[in-house]
């Protein structure tokens, strides 16, 4: 081979540059955290007057914040869920105790609750909802527990839920209709009788009286057949 030839010279400088290209320290590729940057791209830098300021001990739970403000002044409730999505997260995340749900409930309501899970009442949650329900009523909200079992009769796939319902599922659905037609649940929150005179209600007629009863009756036993209440 003639040692003057392109090739011959091309070899010659690689076997000069490989002793070189050991000697260098290998650096390994360090990743952008390009999301990070992308996300706090809105923040300002400090500056040497920002400063802290009295140092906090208490940990901010915006969770823990938000239900108090929803408890002590239901009107200032922050953002309350409109898609089922928002609702599953703040059921799972910010509501711990039986109490706080059941409250979270009646203050969304059966209308809420019905345009919410239009689609579906997914995730597991109307047996959830039954125990809370269960566990948790009182004599005046009646009116109100009906409302919200009669909009969620209306969400589709309504039949397959009750029919996936478990066993203790099932029997919290028997003990909220049983609380619901007992008598002290029926008499409270009525129109005369002596919680409502409490609350500031007035006196009506005795015929008004038997025909409200009479209504929320016959809606007791039309959603006992819907979620197959014996």
């Amino acid at each position: 081979d003639d040692p003057y030839s392109p090739k011959s010279e091309i070899a010659s400088e690689k076997q000069l540059e490989a002793p070189k290209c050991s000697l260098l320290p290998r650096v390994r590729p360090v990743p952008v955290p390009c999301r990070e940057i992308v996300l706090a791209s809105h923040l300002k830098p400090l500056e040497k007057k920002d400063r802290l300021g009295q140092r906090r001990n208490v940990l901010w739970n915006p969770c823990t914040w938000y239900f108090l403000v929803f408890l002590f002044s239901p009107s200032a409730a922050p953002c309350l869920p409109t898609t089922a999505a928002e609702f599953h997260r703040d059921w799972r995340r910010c509501l711990k105790s039986g109490t706080e749900k059941y409250q979270f409930l009646l203050e969304l309501g059966g209308e809420a609750l019905g345009r919410i899970f239009q689609a579906d009442v997914g995730f597991g949650l109307l047996g959830e909802f039954l125990t809370v329900l269960a566990e948790n009523i009182r004599p005046g909200d009646r009116a109100a527990i009906l409302q919200i079992l009669q909009s969620l009769v209306g969400t589709k796939r309504f039949g397959l839920n009750v029919a996936l319902l478990s066993q203790l599922e099932k029997e919290s659905s028997r003990d909220l209709f049983r609380k619901l037609q007992s008598r002290d649940c029926q008499a409270a929150g009525q129109p005369g009788s002596p919680a409502s005179y409490e609350a500031g209600g007035e006196a009506h007629p005795v015929e008004t009286l038997l025909e409200k009863e009479t209504e929320e009756e016959r809606t007791v036993v039309e959603l006992m057949k819907c979620y197959q209440v014996s």
